[in-house]
């Protein structure tokens, strides 16, 4: 038995236009039995009814800002700034917890008096309908380091939960991959990554256009040769571009 109080986990949602998926989002969250969370919506000032959707759930958010922003991961950088949890989880509008006690799982899943620095897991692709689809073609492995991702990105954002405390602001260079670079950033200062051994999100297969999946090629190529040297990328990059091409990454 270890004398830790229980994590709390602050839950980000960005949002825009996004009425025919943001209820089953929101649902997802409030329908957890741990109590421990905090729920925020990040809107650009949606013109449809997801405002509407998210006021009838009032009493369970913590926070709703709609406003005009800089795109995605301005959007993020706003919740950060609003999260107080010890957590911070970043679930996009149409994404959901994979089961109604995913939290409860996440935290008897940690042992010991501390809390790890990062929490990561499983990731389930599934259709607009929530079926289930197949399972991220990238496996998360047993052990995650900064240094994993120079195999691409093994741990879905969505997946990936890091100590508020650690995080910093999405650099917002990058249009289409922040997300890759952010969680280097993290994982770099972590002590302690902690592997929950479950499955923790049902990701929304929406597919990629072709001109943005080429954008993010690009700048993930950038990010990796920030962090691991242009001569690590490139030895890495030619099959990490030839997988992605032949399936693209989820």
């Amino acid at each position: 038995m270890n004398n830790r109080p229980d994590p709390r986990f602050s839950v980000i949602t960005v949002t825009y236009n996004a009425e025919k998926v943001i209820e089953k989002t929101i649902q997802s969250v409030v329908g957890q039995t741990y109590k421990e969370w905090e729920y925020i919506i990040i809107d650009g000032a949606s013109k449809d009814q997801t405002l509407t959707i998210a006021e009838n759930y009032k009493g369970h958010i913590a926070k709703v800002i709609s406003e005009p922003d800089k795109g995605l991961y301005d959007a993020m950088n706003k919740g950060i700034a609003a999260a107080s949890g010890d957590y911070l989880c970043f679930l996009n509008a149409g994404d959901i917890f994979h089961e109604n006690n995913t939290l409860q799982l996440i935290s008897d899943s940690i042992s010991g008096n501390t809390l790890p620095d990062i929490i990561y897991g499983e990731t389930a692709i599934v259709d607009k309908d929530d079926n289930f689809l197949h399972m991220r073609r990238l496996k998360t492995p047993e052990k995650l380091t900064w240094k994993s991702f120079k195999q691409g990105m093994l741990v879905c954002h969505q997946a990936f939960f890091a100590k508020r405390t650690l995080a910093e602001p999405f650099d917002l260079s990058y249009r289409f991959s922040a997300d890759f670079d952010w969680c280097i950033k993290v994982m770099k200062k972590a002590s302690t990554l902690h592997n929950t051994h479950i499955t923790i999100i049902d990701y929304l297969d929406e597919g990629l256009t072709t001109q943005n999946h080429k954008a993010s090629l690009k700048e993930r190529f950038r990010i990796m040769a920030k962090h691991y040297g242009w001569i690590s990328t490139v030895a890495h990059h030619v099959w990490f571009v030839i997988r992605l091409i032949i399936k693209p990454e989820k």
